[in-house]
C-alpha cells in the first residue's frame, strides 16, 4: 500500500468514525430531549425551587461559637451541644456498618459462587445458566426499599428485614457484575490448562480466578459502601440502624442533628473507600 492509498483509507477511516460519532450523539440528545419531556422535567422549576434545598440545608448547619466551642454539653454553640445525641448514633452507626457488612459478605459468596455458573465461557448448561441470569435479573429488579416492606410485614422492624433487603439485591448485582468479569476474562490460561487435562473446577480455580479475583473484590468493596448508605434509606421502614435516626430527626425538625448524623454517615463512607483502595492494591500487588 503506497503512502496516498494509506492517507485516502486513513481519511476514510476517520470521516466514518466522525459520521458514527455525530450519529451517536444526535440520537443521544434526541432520546434525552424526548424523556425529559415525557417526564415533564423543567429547567425553569428546577432553577426556582433550589433555593429551597440550600436553605434546608443551611438550617441543618450547627451554631457555633468559638469562644464556645469546647464548652460542656449544656452550652449551646459548643460541639459537645451538637453532638448530644452521640452516645446514641454512634451504636446505631456501628450496628448499621455490621448489618452491611454482614449483607455484603454474605451476598459475595453467593453471587461469586453463582457468576461461575452463569458465565457463558465456563461450560455451564445452557438451562442452568439461563436460569441463574433469570433469578439474578429479578433479585436486582426489585428495590431495596421494596424488599425490605415486605420483610418488615413478615418479620416486624429491625435488622433481620435489613439484612435480607440488602442480601437478595446484592446478590442479584453483584452475580451479573461478576459473571460479566468472568466472561471478560482471558481464555489462553484456560485453553493451557485444558491442554494439560485440567478439569472444569480446577480451570475456573487457577485459570479463572486469578484474574477476576482483583475485580471481585473492588466489586464487593463498592457494594458495601452502597449497602451502607442504602441501610440509611431502609430505617424509613424501620429497618434499624442510622437510618432510622436519620429519619426521626428529620420527621422532629431536629436539623443539627440530620447534619450530625449525616456527617457520621459521610465518615464512615470515606473510610471505608480508603480501606478498599488499600486492600485492592495489596491484592493486586500479590501481597495478599
Amino acid at each position: 500500500m503506497t503512502h496516498s492509498e494509506f492517507e485516502q483509507y486513513y481519511q476514510q477511516v476517520r470521516g466514518r468514525q466522525k459520521r458514527d460519532t455525530f450519529l451517536w450523539s444526535a440520537t443521544l440528545l434526541a432520546l434525552y430531549l424526548l424523556s425529559g419531556y415525557y417526564s415533564e422535567f423543567s429547567i425553569a422549576r428546577l432553577w426556582e425551587a433550589l433555593p429551597n434545598m440550600f436553605d434546608y440545608l443551611l438550617r441543618t448547619l450547627p451554631v457555633l461559637h468559638l469562644p464556645l466551642l469546647f464548652a460542656d454539653g449544656k452550652t449551646e454553640g459548643s460541639l459537645a451541644y451538637w453532638g448530644y445525641r452521640l452516645h446514641l448514633q454512634l451504636p446505631l452507626v456501628w450496628e448499621t456498618l455490621n448489618l452491611a457488612l454482614a449483607a455484603t459478605l454474605f451476598s459475595v459468596a453467593i453471587a461469586a459462587v453463582l457468576a461461575f455458573f452463569a458465565a457463558g465461557n465456563t461450560g455451564t448448561p445452557v438451562t442452568l445458566r439461563v436460569g441463574i441470569r433469570t433469578v439474578v435479573a429479578f433479585l436486582r429488579t426489585m428495590p431495596e426499599l421494596a424488599w425490605a416492606v415486605m420483610f418488615v410485614m413478615a418479620f416486624g422492624v429491625g435488622v433481620i428485614p435489613g439484612f435480607m433487603a440488602l442480601a437478595l439485591h446484592t446478590i442479584g448485582s453483584l452475580t451479573k457484575l461478576f459473571y460479566e468479569a468472568i466472561e471478560g476474562a482471558s481464555d489462553k490460561p484456560v485453553r493451557g490448562l485444558a491442554a494439560c487435562g485440567a478439569n472444569r473446577l480446577q480451570r475456573m480455580r487457577f485459570a479463572f480466578w486469578p484474574q477476576v479475583k482483583p475485580i471481585f473484590l473492588s466489586y464487593g468493596f463498592m457494594r458495601l459502601e452502597i449497602n451502607f448508605r442504602q441501610s440509611t434509606i431502609l430505617g424509613l421502614v424501620g429497618a434499624g440502624g442510622i437510618g432510622q435516626e436519620l429519619m426521626t430527626n428529620i420527621k422532629l425538625d431536629r436539623y443539627d442533628q440530620v447534619s450530625m448524623t449525616l456527617l457520621l454517615i459521610i465518615v464512615v463512607v470515606t473510610l471505608l473507600d480508603n480501606l478498599s483502595g488499600r486492600v485492592r492494591k495489596r491484592v493486586v500487588e500479590g501481597n495478599v
